[in-house]
């Protein structure tokens, strides 16, 4: 195997001993591997992050591993690039090799939750597939259902911290500090897709795709729904159930 390329030495102490203090609370932690799969709005990037610490789990979102595999010029990056300089899609091969690429992290040691992926039953066989060679499975696909008419008023007053991923909403979720993330203190953004027509297309076509893959998984017995229009703390109960 290969050495690392990482200088221990110009790692700050405090970065080593907070990650050797991670890896101990983790270690007698579950394996878990999950799905959240839900519209825009339902609350997925909210309890992401719950989620991820309270059982040291990775955050594998599509759009984020792409773009660090082709800023990282992996092979498999490489190869994204070349279809997206074309205008073209990444194939659903190369999204589950990049997946596969990131799970042996040490940060995915105890598993993964994959937000955005699969949208479709074709990647949901494709993902199966790849993680039937590694001898793991999908353990649980969360359902963030929700009515549409309630998406609205969430969409259009939401704000993220693109770092982290942390999600606001100036009347349900507000920061401690309007505009300001709570953790790091940088400045929260609006997405420019964060409108009502641009949501109602995407609900249309998160309906048509998506909700195959829910029947997919519930085939197998793994779905669990959880009820997304309640508040933020009783989803995260419902989540914890």
């Amino acid at each position: 195997m290969a050495s690392s390329s990482v200088n221990l030495e110009e790692i700050p102490s405090e970065s080593l001993m907070n990650e050797l203090l991670r890896r101990m609370k983790c270690a007698p932690k579950p394996e878990k591997r999950l799905i959240l799969i839900g519209p825009p709005g339902s609350g997925k990037g909210t309890q992401s992050p719950i989620i991820k610490d309270e059982h040291c789990l990775c955050h594998l979102a599509t759009g984020d591993m792409l773009r660090a595999a082709v800023s990282a010029k992996t092979p498999l990056g490489i190869k994204a690039k070349e279809a997206m300089d074309k205008g073209e899609l990444v194939s659903d091969d190369l999204v589950v090799g990049i997946i596969d690429e990131v799970m042996k992290k040490p940060s995915c040691k105890k598993g993964f939750i994959l937000d955005g992926f699969p949208r479709t039953v074709a990647q949901a066989q494709k993902l199966d597939e790849m993680l039937e060679r590694q001898g793991v499975k999908i353990d649980k696909v969360l359902d963030f259902t929700i009515d549409d008419a309630v998406l609205e008023e969430r969409i259009s007053g939401r704000w993220i911290h693109p770092a982290s991923g942390r999600s606001y909403h100036t009347k349900f979720a507000p920061p401690r500090v309007p505009g300001v993330d709570d953790v790091t203190g940088e400045p929260l953004i609006q997405r420019k897709d964060d409108t009502a027509a641009v949501l109602k297309s995407r609900l249309e076509s998160f309906h048509r795709q998506t909700q195959p893959v829910i029947n997919y998984y519930s085939k197998k017995g793994i779905v669990a729904t959880l009820h997304a229009e309640k508040p933020l703390t009783d989803v995260t109960d419902e989540v914890r159930k």
